[in-house]
């Protein structure tokens, strides 16, 4: 049997009415994306926004729309792969259904080269407190988020709930009413970093983690202090111990321990699960940990601390 010729997938993920027709639409009626290339569009659900689908014709565009999630199977892919013969596809694909289940459908000489998920900025607080699995599994999976429908006040709330903790490798961008557009993260430090200390609270935490972790240079040196638990562990290097926070990413199954390593002779007292109030220069340091460099906190003051009365932190 000859090996058929990889086909990249370009997949476009997000619920109802969150964008994804006029994300797919101007890439599909024009020739930067569909020049010298044959183009398979699967659809998946149909919103209010319809494809113009003369105009795709022009560029190659061949569409099939899935009535049901039971037509949506690899035999019909397959079926599909063999009458238009495309180059490359793009699949509009439904945000009630779950990520895993595009792997298990796609032929296997299909690619899954990207995967762009758009999120409607006005109902994304709504979807995320009552379908935050789903929610979650679309950000998290994404190579690119978009928010669109974005205003100032709902740039301003979504930068503050520190998005980017949900994929910290994709590229994520705010599109606003008024037709601009800017990255997630405009560059500008989230705390006042001219401070002789920088004091984080309990909501800082997160914020301050994902931030150092992103841009090492911008705290390398600065003192911080923040109440923080301990865990020790024998696979952190020799006179350290990791000190940080369980965060909720999204849901209680998301749960993670958001970790920096902590340095200096005081550890040897620290115990897991201790809960400490310390204060630390900054220093980057390449660490296997971290597979790179990352940021390693050496002890200036550190205390025995209470446990706060919500020891989880929230993005």
């Amino acid at each position: 049997m000859v090996k058929k010729k990889e086909v990249p997938v370009y997949m476009i993920s997000g619920f109802l009415d969150s964008g994804k027709t006029n994300f797919i639409s101007p890439m599909l009626a024009g020739d930067e994306f569909t020049a010298d290339e044959r183009t398979l569009l699967l659809v998946t659900e149909e919103g209010e926004e319809e494809f113009d689908e003369e105009a795709m014709l022009a560029h190659d565009v061949r569409m099939h729309v899935f009535e049901d999630k039971s037509d949506f199977t690899r035999e019909e892919c397959l079926k599909l792969d063999n009458k238009y013969h495309p180059t490359q596809i793009v699949i509009e694909y439904n945000g009630m259904w779950q990520m895993p289940e595009i792997q298990e459908i796609m032929p296997p000489h299909w690619v899954l080269y990207q995967i762009v998920t758009t999120v409607d900025c006005t109902t994304f607080d709504l979807y995320s407190k009552n379908m935050a699995s789903l929610m979650m599994q679309h950000i998290s999976n994404a190579d690119m988020v978009i928010f669109n429908r974005c205003t100032d006040a709902l740039a301003e709330t979504l930068r503050g709930r520190n998005i980017k903790m949900l994929n910290r490798r994709a590229e994520m961008f705010l599109e606003y009413t008024d037709d601009r557009m800017e990255e997630y993260d405009d560059g500008t430090p989230p705390f006042d970093l001219s401070k002789p200390v920088l004091e984080l609270s309990d909501d800082d935490f997160g914020v301050w983690y994902v931030d150092i972790m992103d841009n090492l240079d911008r705290y390398r040196g600065k003192v911080v202090s923040f109440l923080g638990q301990v865990a020790q562990s024998d696979k952190f290097p020799r006179g350290t111990c990791a000190c940080g926070r369980f965060a909720m990413v999204c849901c209680a199954e998301d749960t993670t321990f958001l970790g920096l390593l902590l340095k200096g002779p005081e550890i040897k007292d620290l115990k897991t699960k201790d809960w400490i109030q310390v204060t630390a220069r900054v220093d980057i340091e390449n660490m296997k940990i971290y597979q790179g460099d990352g940021p390693v906190l050496h002890i200036l003051d550190v205390k025995p601390a209470e446990a706060p009365q919500d020891e989880l932190v929230y993005f």
